[in-house]
């Protein structure tokens, strides 16, 4: 009996410490388990402030899509980040300055390209800076963190004599550049739209999917209280006065007169949209692009996920990259290669930058990309986002390495498939808007009084400042989201691969009409840096 005592007594001995330690051990792991999730919120949530930020911008601002401006945009909403992390890290001890050193970069993903915010080294030599405002600062050689030059989502290829670079945008619009298949230099840019599209230069129609589209009745919205007639061109609105020939525009939210007066028609962009993509896409055969393969790529890698997988390799790919075949729908070739060259120019930047930082880290930190996840990278193809890293802090038992990723879906900057809802009836302010996908919408829709509006336009904007400086809103659509299908998104149709799809299967065309109106006319409405503004808007005068 003794013996089993003395032996009792021995295992306590050996096993509490062992115990003890473990517990502590279990403990350690948990607190730092615990500090990781706290970080990836307070990271979640400042990526997210920043992102709101820049919605807010770019909804409110008339100018938003161009460079200065949108620079101006994205420095803002990089400064709502370090505002919002730094409150969220307030607590723990760590304060702007100190975060920054965490912090390798932000990456604002546009339309056509991406902005990298990161430190650099101003290279400003003294000639240049003699051309600068006296109140600029800093001087050659200093580090400076802010916007790195616009990359572009762009692709050399090379095919016999056809020496070419494609730059990609985040729908079915490129732009074309080099020298076609007989040496001659191009320079063009377009949308490329199913092999179904269908346009007669003579009589004027045009059908696209089985859908004729035409012009619709003028566009009308709200400014303050009242309606007004418009029209949208290189993304900016033309407001006319009733009852006259005057018409203004919301800049920035302030007012102003345009001395040229528009025609005074009904609303052809959607229509235009059409035309336009079905000249291009002959002038992309004539120039001999629509020929090129993945493999014609020049500089580029296979692109893999997070386990070392090729889940797109460009010299096996020997598809025709502009088969028109259904080209708009998610998993067509050309799409599947458009999202392969996108993610392979932010991936391999974004490597080199995050590389680079090291160079300006005081720490023994070796900031690196990490592998983001493959829905991380659907949000990040999808639309406008903002990814945010932070990396380097100590939590315990390990050193913390996150990121974020926050889309935006209402923008100026792209128009998706998603973009555009449906509104009833446009004469009445108490008519709901529904997503495409409502129920039997088909069955509710009229030609005349039905009408696809841009999902933005349903969001309040600025108009400006009164005497008191107090600010005034509006909304460009009074209409309020169908609770069963926009908000708790029950009555929707879900049984489908795609919208085109689901839009080819209603025997009703009427709803289609509507949404590819609409689609083409936010489409043809945006600002494009292609084009020359001021020739684009006297085509309307």
């Amino acid at each position: 009996m003794m013996k089993y005592q003395y032996l009792a007594v021995v295992f306590v001995i050996i096993m509490l410490p062992i115990s003890l330690v473990f517990s502590a051990y279990i403990g350690a792991q948990l607190d730092t388990l615990d500090l990781q999730i706290s970080y990836d919120t307070k990271l979640d949530n400042a990526t997210y402030d920043a992102i709101k930020a820049f919605q807010l911008n770019t909804v409110n601002s008339s100018t938003s899509d161009i460079v200065n401006s949108k620079i101006k945009d994205i420095e803002a909403a990089a400064n709502s980040f370090f505002a919002s992390i730094a409150t969220n890290f307030d607590m723990t001890g760590y304060n702007s300055d100190n975060l920054k050193e965490y912090i390798p970069a932000l990456v604002f993903t546009l339309y056509d390209g991406f902005y990298i915010y990161s430190p650099f080294e101003n290279t400003l030599d003294e000639e240049t800076r003699s051309h600068l405002p006296p109140n600029v600062t800093y001087t050659g050689g200093e580090e400076v963190t802010g916007l790195k030059p616009y990359i572009y989502y762009s692709c050399r290829y090379v095919k016999g004599q056809m020496d070419v670079t494609i730059t990609y945008s985040l729908d079915n619009y490129i732009t074309v550049q080099g020298y076609d298949q007989n040496g001659k230099g191009i320079n063009d840019a377009g949308y490329l739209l199913d092999d179904s599209l269908y346009y007669n230069d003579a009589t004027g129609e045009v059908r696209y999917r089985g859908v004729n589209i035409t012009s619709e009745p003028q566009l009308k919205e709200c400014v303050g209280e009242t309606e007004y007639a418009y029209v949208k061109i290189n993304g900016v609105k033309y407001y006319k006065e009733n009852d006259t020939n005057t018409w203004f525009t919301i800049t920035n939210g302030r007012r102003s007169t345009v001395t040229n007066p528009f025609r005074d028609e009904n609303n052809d962009m959607g229509y235009r949209y059409y035309v336009e993509a079905f000249n291009f896409k002959k002038r992309l055969q004539s120039y001999g692009v629509t020929s090129l393969k993945s493999s014609n790529a020049v500089g580029v890698n296979d692109i893999t996920n997070a386990d070392g997988e090729v889940i797109y390799s460009f010299t096996d790919a020997e598809n025709n990259i502009f088969d028109f075949d259904g080209i708009e729908e998610p998993d067509s070739t050309f799409n599947n290669h458009r999202l392969a060259v996108i993610r392979y120019v932010i991936e391999s930047n974004l490597t080199v930058a995050l590389a680079n930082y090291n160079n300006f880290g005081t720490g023994s930190y070796e900031f690196r990309m990490p592998k983001l996840a493959e829905e991380d990278w659907t949000r990040i193809l999808d639309n406008v986002c903002l990814i945010s890293f932070l990396q380097g802090i100590s939590i315990g038992g390990k050193i913390y390495s996150g990121y974020s990723v926050i889309n935006n879906n209402k923008n100026e900057e792209v128009v998706t498939e998603n973009s555009i809802y449906i509104i009833e009836n446009i004469n009445d302010d108490n008519s709901d808007y529904h997503r495409i996908t409502h129920k039997g919408l088909e069955n509710m829709v009229n030609a005349t009084t039905s009408r696809g509006v841009f999902n933005i336009d349903f969001e309040r904007k600025s108009l400006g400042s009164t005497g008191s400086e107090t600010t005034l809103y509006f909304y460009p659509h009074w209409n309020l989201g169908c609770y069963t299908c926009y908000v708790a998104q029950t009555n929707t149709v879900n049984s489908f691969t795609n919208i085109y799809e689901y839009l080819d299967g209603l025997s009703n065309k009427t709803l289609a009409k509507l949404y590819y109106t609409a689609l083409g006319r936010e489409r043809y409405s945006m600002y494009k840096v292609y084009r020359n503004a001021e020739e684009h808007v006297n085509q309307f005068k």
